[in-house]
């Protein structure tokens, strides 16, 4: 197995832990409500808390990994997400789940922001593009297939499986890690870790208004894909009258969006430019979102499969196309502090994640054209703030001409 496919695998499954935690067991929101006697709102805060924790941890992994290497932190992550998945397993009542979620998120983010910077590390130019096209479309299996499995367990097992299944996977990409992760960062490269000096690092990433501008655009746009995650329940069982297991529905277009355009994002790594990525990525994000509101204005509360959801296979497939693009250009700021970067981007896209799953879901519960509103909303913010970007790009490039 080549070094390429091998990193490939391993940085893809890391990025995997995130979304099966978030994905699996929402074919079980019913049954868990009813075994442990609580809640709609309150199952609706073991997603969103799951990822507040996830966002806030995001912000120390990266400069973690920066000062005493990738390779520890990754396992390190790992092993608090393996026990936090048993103890979930076990929760007696909704308080123990709530707080063994708080920790699986705390545990869950690890693989993924400090598998960008390992990325950054090993690979560069295109060959690093390629990669972060590959694996975001490795990792867009786990959201297609976690719901599916998920579905399965619960039926036939129970929801107590589903993060008895969390366990094992957890279990077991610690000893595949283990064996196989190389250290990507020498010691003589390391940055000493100083609160003082993270807060001057974060300080300095958050008042640099460039790079927050394509922070903050692409988890908007990441936000009109998590709209439908977070309500995934809700849209399946409750608008579309399906099954528990039947999230395959939603998840499969959502998610071979991902897939697909990936793959083809990852062939044309060497063909295209960043910009080009960019523009083409809106332009079918776009008709996603266009496409998404004429079918729920026509269909009105009668939505079904597959109309319902085809939509959303072209939003992800133009957002595999922003992905990378924006990920790198957002990094190339601050070369010497990858992992604090990679932090930053990925602690504000799950925090807008879970704001629109605890806060802004609910709000739109009741009708597929709610939703497809909420998605064009956010998608013209990101649009608004990519404009604002390329203003500010262009005065910058008439500024150095004239000088």
């Amino acid at each position: 197995m080549s070094f390429y496919f091998r990193m490939l695998l391993l940085l893809s499954a890391l990025t995997m832990v995130g979304p099966l935690a978030i994905d699996a067991y929402l074919p079980s929101f019913r049954s868990i409500r009813a075994d442990l006697g609580t809640t709609d709102v309150l199952m609706q805060q073991t997603l969103s808390l799951f990822l507040y924790a996830m966002a806030g941890m995001m912000l120390f992994y990266g400069t973690l990994s920066d000062a005493f290497g990738r390779r520890k932190v990754i396992l390190g992550s790992l092993v608090l997400y393996t026990l936090a998945s048993i103890g979930a397993a076990f929760s007696p009542s909704i308080e123990w789940l709530l707080a063994f979620r708080v920790l699986q998120g705390l545990g869950s983010g690890g693989g993924g922001v400090v598998g960008r910077a390992v990325v950054r590390d090993l690979f560069h130019g295109p060959d690093a593009q390629r990669m972060m096209s590959h694996m975001t479309m490795v990792f867009g299996l786990a959201p297609a297939l976690a719901p599916i499995m998920g579905g399965w367990l619960e039926v036939h097992l129970g929801w107590r499986w589903i993060f008895g299944a969390s366990a094992v996977f957890g279990a077991l990409l610690l000893v595949l890690c283990w064996r196989y992760l190389p250290e990507s960062l020498p010691e003589e490269k390391r940055q000493p870790f100083k609160a003082s000096q993270l807060a001057r690092g974060y300080l300095s990433s958050v008042t640099h208004l460039r790079f927050m501008l394509l922070v903050f655009l692409m988890a908007l746009a990441f936000a009109g894909f998590s709209l439908y995650v977070g309500s995934a329940a809700h849209f399946i069982m409750d608008l579309l009258h399906l099954e528990e297991t039947d999230f395959g529905w939603m998840f499969i277009p959502l998610v071979g969006g991902l897939i697909t355009g990936s793959a083809l994002a990852a062939r044309l790594a060497t063909r295209l430019t960043r910009r080009r990525f960019v523009v083409l990525a809106y332009w079918i994000t776009g008709l996603g979102v266009a496409l998404n509101l004429g079918y729920n204005l026509w269909a009105g509360p009668a939505i079904s499969v597959p109309w319902a959801v085809l939509p959303l296979f072209a939003y992800s497939f133009g957002l595999s196309f922003l992905t990378p693009s924006v990920t790198m250009a957002a990094m190339d700021y601050f070369p010497r502090n990858q992992g604090m970067a990679a932090s930053m981007q990925s602690f504000v896209q799950m925090s807008v994640f879970a704001t629109v799953a605890g806060f802004v879901v609910p709000l739109l519960f009741g009708s597929g054209l709610k939703l497809a509103i909420g998605m064009a909303s956010v998608w013209g913010a990101s649009l608004l703030l990519l404009w604002t970007f390329m203003a500010l790009q262009a005065a910058q490039r008439r500024q150095d001409g004239q000088g």
